[in-house]
C-alpha cells in the first residue's frame, strides 16, 4: 500500500452540536495513512478526499471509539489507587496502560470506567484538507508522519 501524508484541519462536535475538540487555525493535524493514528470511520473518508476540500464527516461509534464495554466499568478499591483525594472525573493511567475516568466514589470502594470519554458516541468532523502527499520512507519506516522539516510533529 502507498502510504499518505493527509494534513487537515477539523472540527469535533457531538450530535448536540458541542465543540468537543478542533485543530489549531494555523497548524492543521497530519497523520500518514494507514498507521491507525486517527479513527477509521475519519481515515476512510479522508483518504478519499483532495488538498482543499471541505466535507462533514458523520462517524457512528463503532467507527470511532467503539461501543460502551460495560465489562470495562468496575469498582475498586480504594487502596488500588494513589493514596489522597480522588473525586468523580478524575483520570488514571492503569496498569496495562489504560486510561481510566472515575465514576464515582464511595467509602471503601471506586468505580473507574475504562472505555474511551469518547465511546458510544456519534461523532461529527466538519474537516478541510490542507494537503497530501506521499509519504518519506522514513515516515513509513517510523510509522508516523514527520513535520514539514523533517522533523517529528508534537
Amino acid at each position: 500500500m502507498s502510504h499518505k501524508v493527509i494534513a487537515f484541519h477539523y472540527k469535533l462536535t457531538d450530535t448536540a452540536g458541542k465543540t468537543l475538540d478542533q485543530s489549531d487555525s494555523n497548524e492543521p493535524l497530519a497523520f500518514m495513512t494507514g498507521g491507525g493514528q486517527i479513527i477509521p470511520g475519519l481515515e476512510s473518508v479522508l483518504v478519499t478526499m483532495n488538498t482543499g476540500d471541505k466535507r462533514r464527516v458523520e462517524v457512528e461509534a463503532k467507527d470511532a471509539y467503539g461501543e460502551r464495554d460495560i465489562t470495562r466499568i468496575m469498582n475498586v478499591n480504594r487502596s488500588q489507587l494513589p493514596e489522597g483525594e480522588v473525586a468523580v472525573g478524575d483520570i488514571f493511567h492503569g496498569p496495562n496502560g489504560d486510561v481510566v475516568t472515575v465514576t464515582a466514589v464511595a467509602l471503601e470502594s471506586i468505580t473507574i470506567d475504562a472505555n474511551h470519554p469518547l465511546a458510544g458516541q456519534k461523532l461529527i468532523f466538519d474537516v478541510e484538507i490542507a494537503t497530501v502527499r506521499d509519504a518519506t520512507k522514513e515516515e513509513v519506516a517510523h510509522g508516523h508522519a514527520h513535520g514539514a522539516d523533517g522533523h517529528h510533529q508534537h
